[in-house]
């Protein structure tokens, strides 16, 4: 059928493989060296006693059937050695089937990865990274030409991507309407970036100018990736450039670069296409029947775009097959920031000395400029942006976090810049303190070093030890 394929896609597809293949790499990278921690046997929400609790149907998962530490740590660095293979063209250098099989592998191993990752990893970017990681498992290899079907299916998620991000500005902070969210925005984002300081002290007109080509990017623009060419290649370029304009004003693990890698599949790239054979009978049906299922599947994340209590970030499936994305509904316009402290005094008194932990990404000191990150996911540096926000977002992962500090707990500090205190001498007592932090001016900035200025603004947690000199429980003081 010479309706199934479209043979000028073949430099896009190339790129968008090699490009997934990347992400994966970055994914299951931050999996294997974050996960002892965060969701080990003794991290702070632990895989097995998410599995006891949680039915198999409702979080797929290998880990339901066997868990331990090795055994997490040798599925992800699987998934790394499959990422970096695909990266570098293993699967141009194996038939159509093994191809497709190669491609899925990544799929089956993230997804299992994610349904016990919990909060960790409740994120709009793991369900798009599994969703575009099933699509590219359709894509075949230098055997075929890409199969028009699944380009479409492509186009479909980068339209809900973009267009669900735009319609959930639009229908919730009003500061988006009014085009000032962006005077706030680069501030009180997550994870500012070292560009934020400089990209908040911009001019408001040109904020507003700045939110004003957002809408436009993300609720005209996805409407014509579905028009003739060259008009859909012109849309997705627009897209990659806003797309850059992001990844360069802060940290958002690789949800840009995912978008990004999307809209060049959509692009015509400059190449000869290569000569293909017509392609297998049982590949288009296998093709064909995957599309049909997606296209059903999409009943529901359609419906949630046009509803007006539309939701962000949802799977509407436990294989995260079709889901619906958005982000930044609203927007803060003060950023408040958590910080640990500890003290080795025999008395926990406003005048002991108290030690700050430096985390990696998010602000502490306010003389440390912020570090680019992305697309590499420091998950505790986020959550802990949620815990500033309200105390509500901190479960029972904060006691947990407090609680390995107080043990100078070896996988915990990996997670942190620095620990204040040597490995043999943990501190006797935890507090965490909430401040108000905001950039500093030009002024502040020449006269200080500092780009960030902070005050305090009340206690968050008081001081708190372990119960026993070797439990596992804290108390508060």
């Amino acid at each position: 059928m010479e309706w199934f394929v479209a043979p000028d896609y073949w430099m896009g597809r190339l790129v968008f493989q090699r490009g997934l293949a990347v992400l994966y790499l970055v994914a299951f990278l931050g999996a294997a060296l974050q996960f002892r921690a965060l969701t080990g046997e003794h991290g702070m929400l632990p895989v097995p006693r998410f599995v006891r609790r949680v039915a198999f149907r409702d979080a797929p998962s290998v880990f339901h059937w066997r868990y331990s530490d090795r055994f997490y740590a040798a599925w992800c660095w699987t998934g790394c050695a499959v990422s970096a293979a695909l990266a570098a063209g293993l699967d141009g250098l194996v038939p159509l089937w093994g191809a497709m099989l190669l491609w899925l592998v990544p799929w089956a191993l993230y997804l299992s990865v994610v349904n016990v990752g919990q909060t960790w990893y409740a994120f709009g970017w793991e369900s798009l990274l599994l969703e575009v990681g099933f699509l590219a498992v359709f894509l075949g290899n230098d055997e075929v030409a890409p199969p028009v079907v699944v380009l479409f299916l492509m186009r479909w998620v980068l339209f809900r991507v973009e267009f669900g991000a735009g319609l959930i500005k639009m229908r919730g902070d009003a500061c988006w309407r009014k085009l000032t969210c962006l005077y706030y925005h680069h501030e009180t984002q997550p994870m500012p970036g070292p560009l934020s300081w400089f990209f908040h002290h911009l001019p408001k007109p040109f904020h507003r100018v700045e939110v004003a080509a957002n809408h436009f990017t993300q609720l005209v623009l996805p409407v014509l990736l579905f028009t003739p060419q060259p008009i859909a290649t012109a849309a997705a370029s627009l897209m990659i450039l806003t797309q850059l304009w992001l990844v360069l004003s802060g940290n958002f693990a690789w949800l840009n670069w995912t978008t990004i890698v999307l809209a060049l599949s959509v692009t015509e790239l400059p190449g000869t296409a290569p000569e293909t054979p017509a392609a297998p009978l049982w590949y288009e049906v296998v093709v064909l029947v995957a599309a049909a299922g997606l296209v059903a599947l999409s009943y529901r994340p359609a419906r949630n775009l046009v509803s007006r209590r539309q939701v962000m970030n949802r799977s509407f499936d436990p294989l995260h097959l079709v889901n619906t994305y958005g982000a930044f509904g609203s927007v803060s316009r003060m950023r408040h920031e958590v910080v640990v402290e500890g003290t080795a005094d025999e008395v926990p008194r406003e005048d002991a000395e108290w030690r700050e932990y430096e985390f990696k990404g998010k602000p502490g000191d306010p003389r440390h400029w912020p570090r680019q990150f992305a697309p590499y996911h420091l998950r505790l540096d986020w959550l802990m942006w949620f815990v500033a926000l309200s105390p509500g977002y901190a479960g029972t992962w904060f006691s947990g976090l407090v609680e390995r500090l107080l043990e100078n707990d070896r996988d915990t500090l990996r997670l942190l810049r620095r620990s204040p205190f040597p490995a043999d001498a943990p501190p006797r007592y935890i507090r965490a303190r909430l401040f108000r932090y905001r950039y500093t001016t030009w002024r502040e900035l020449r006269e200080t070093g500092a780009c960030w200025h902070r005050t305090p603004v009340r206690d968050f947690l008081p001081p708190t030890r372990l119960e026993g000199a070797v439990g596992r429980r804290a108390s508060r003081r």
